[in-house]
């Protein structure tokens, strides 16, 4: 009997162990940040034409099952030549029940997130309308200037920049990276 007690003893002392040595992810910089990165399996670019003539258009980036999986689902951005439009970006993590708004994480801790916009071979300029509390921007509304008709790629980046955001593209690590097909008609 004695045998078999010392058995259950050692058994809970070596899962208390294994409970009690449990990796701790928060920042000890910040213990109130665990600055777990959130999945983002869906981009939604919201299109509004600013002179109001033009009907919302919305192009998505779908990758439902993470990286690695099936291939990403992308819409090519088809936008009329010389308009502006004001752009709202939505990201979600449609993996959870109900739906993650990510997005919403990005906007709140918007002194850590900023989206970096290129376009190559299609005439779209992009500036960012929002701004974090030290001025910098963040990304989540932006204007869309087109020109003349063209065919290329908008890149869209999200980078997670917490203590190092300085208004450039290097410094963090990459939330999201999109590139989609893009054309001027």
């Amino acid at each position: 009997m004695k045998k078999y007690q010392k058995s259950i003893l050692t058994i809970m002392f070596i899962g208390f162990m294994f409970v009690a040595c449990k990796k701790d992810d928060t920042n000890p910089n910040n213990p109130g940040d665990s600055n777990e990165s959130e999945l983002i399996t869906t981009v939604k670019l919201v299109f509004v034409d600013s002179a109001g003539v033009l009907p919302e258009q919305t192009f998505e980036w779908r990758d439902l099952d993470g990286e690695g999986g099936n291939s990403a689902q992308i819409d090519t951005i088809k936008l009329q030549a010389q308009k502006t439009f004001n752009v709202s970006i939505l990201l979600l993590d449609e993996s959870k029940s109900p739906i993650d708004t990510i997005s919403n994480e990005v906007f709140e801790e918007g002194v850590d997130h900023m989206f970096f916009f290129s376009h190559s071979t299609v005439n779209i300029s992009t500036n960012i309308l929002d701004f974090d509390a030290n001025g910098l921007g963040i990304g989540l509304q932006s204007k869309w200037v087109t020109a003349s008709t063209s065919v290329g790629t908008s890149n869209i980046i999200l980078k997670h920049q917490p203590g190092v955001k300085d208004g450039t593209q290097t410094p963090g690590e990459t939330d999201i990276d999109v590139l989609f097909p893009s054309r001027v008609q």
